[in-house]
Order: structure tokens, then sequence, then C-alpha cells
């Protein structure tokens, strides 16, 4: 198997950093798989850098808090080997699940780990706004998405690079990367891992950090799919033109005709728009983005001793 590496996000992680760095040092490891782990310090204002050094492979700093997808993309084009694994700094993610996603790297373009436990769960208004996200992402993606946001992941750098321009560099940097992925025929394969309470304060800010996300998610969808988010946005009127031509079969009144007509012509004219921007995302020249997987020789009858 060749190389990776591990790119590592920190920003004030000093409580956690060294131990995530030594256990997935040991489980890459014990699984023979050859690795870089590369921290990127994010403007960190405690000993996240001092502590990183100690014992990763290499450390980047940011001058300034950059946000979380910036250190991602940094890492990345840093990155020693092509195949490259991200995780947190948080100690969230179980890092002896690593290896098995890197091995099954080479049948599918990214594999993501899909978090599971009560505390990925979280509360009810997480619950709800991560079940909106997905019912929005899998209706544009026409495909389950067990986990869309996942912070465990395994992709190589020539399929990601291409996309950094339409990638958040915030936050919503694995759900961007999750639709563009998608929404490119770029597949995708969903492992189980389990997820735990994180060390130290949270730097999510729930609320802004949502608002921004499904911005982020509908540029996206705009970007890759647009007829998609056309549709959503005329079935409203669609249907209210129907409800309104059905209430006119009991009450013939003009103005529910009226208001039929104008429903129906406000949906046909969102269509329109949805139509005219499919064109303009289809003139659009395509990402140079390698689709096929590495494959591995398979040995002659020679080379078997046949």
């Amino acid at each position: 198997m060749t190389g990776v590496t591990v790119v590592i996000p920190a920003f004030n992680e000093e409580g956690s950093i060294c131990e995530v760095i030594t256990s997935l040092r040991e489980a890459l490891e014990k699984a023979d798989i050859e690795s870089e782990i590369l921290v990127v310090v994010d403007g960190a204002t405690d000993a996240t850098a001092a502590r990183a050094v100690e014992v990763a492979d290499r450390v980047i700093e940011h001058p300034q808090n950059l946000g979380y997808g910036r250190s991602l993309k940094t890492g990345i084009l840093s990155a020693k080997h092509e195949l490259i694994a991200i995780t947190d700094a948080d100690k969230t993610y179980p890092p002896e699940s690593l290896p098995g996603l890197i091995h099954l790297a080479d049948r599918d373009h990214m594999v993501v780990g899909a978090r599971t436990g009560s505390f990925y769960k979280g509360g009810f208004f997480k619950r709800i706004g991560r079940w909106v996200f997905k019912c929005l992402s899998e209706y544009a993606t026409g495909q389950r998405i067990p986990d869309i946001n996942s912070g465990m992941r395994v992709f190589r750098k020539s399929h990601i690079v291409p996309f950094f321009p339409v990638i958040s560099a915030g936050f919503s940097f694995t759900t961007t990367s999750t639709l563009v992925f998608l929404l490119n025929g770029l597949t995708l394969h969903y492992e189980p891992i389990a997820y735990h309470h994180r060390v130290g304060r949270s730097k999510v800010r729930h609320l802004s950090d949502s608002i921004r996300a499904l911005q982020i998610i509908v540029e996206a969808i705009l970007r890759c799919n647009p007829i998609k988010v056309f549709l959503l946005l005329a079935a409203p009127f669609f249907v209210t033109s129907l409800l309104t031509f059905a209430a006119f079969a009991v009450w013939p009144l003009s103005e529910l005709i009226v208001a039929g007509s104008l429903s129906l012509c406000t949906a046909g004219l969102v269509l329109a728009i949805g139509f005219l921007a499919v064109t303009v995302v289809h003139r659009r020249p395509a990402l140079d983005v390698e689709l096929t997987l590495p494959v591995s020789p398979v040995a002659s009858s020679d080379e078997r001793g046949e």
C-alpha cells in the first residue's frame, strides 16, 4: 500500500493534540501503513503548536485563525503523499478506525467514517438541523448520505484539489466536499465508526454556522445541479395552483381562477429560470478530475509460479 498523509487541523487543542497524534501513529504502524502526520495549527493562542511539534512529523502554523477548511486545504496542498486522510484534534474520532478506512480507499474516490453513538446524535435542535441538511443534500444528489459532514475521511489529493474553488474554507469543508464529489460523479463509501465526547471547548457556533452551512449547500447545488433547487422552489406554486383549481370546481369564483393562474405562471417562470441556469452550468469548462481509481496489478501466471 502507498503511504498516506494524515492532516489534522488544530485550533487551541493543547489538551488533546499529543494523545491524538500518538494514538494515530500507533494504529497506522500496527496496520503497517507508511504515514506522514501533518498538523496545521490555525492561529492557536495556547500551546497547541509546541505540543504538536513534539510528536508530529510536520507542523504548519497559520499566523491567525483562518478557518477549519482553510487549514485542511493548507495541509492537503503541503502533503507528501497522494492519499490523504483527515481527522480532528479533539479526540472525537477513533484512531483505530482510520486504517480500515484507508484500506477501503482503493475502490472509491472518498471513504467517510459515518459517525454513530449518543455523542453524535446531540440535542434536539442539532438533530433537526442535521436532518434538514441531510434531506436537502440527498434530494440534490439522489443518493443516501448517512453522514454529510464527518471529519474523518480518506481521499486523493488529485481528486479534491480541482474542487478547492467551490469547497468551503470554513466548518462546511466536509459538507461541500461530500456534495461536489457526489454531484460530479465521484463515488463515496460510508463506513460506521464510533464518535466520542470531545476534549476541550467546541469551536462551532451552532446558529451562525448552521445558516452558513445551509447557504453553502445551496450554492454547491446551484453550481453543479441547479434544476434541483428550482424544482424545489417551483413545487409550492404548482401545488397551490392545483389546489386552487380543485377549489374552483367546488366554488366557481373568478378569484380562484386568477389565483390559480398566477400560481401556475409563477411555477413556470421559476422552472424557466432553472432551465436557463442549467444551460449556463453546462457551458462552464469541466474540472480536470481523473475519475478512475488505481487498480492493483494482477499477477501473471509466471509470477504466480503456474
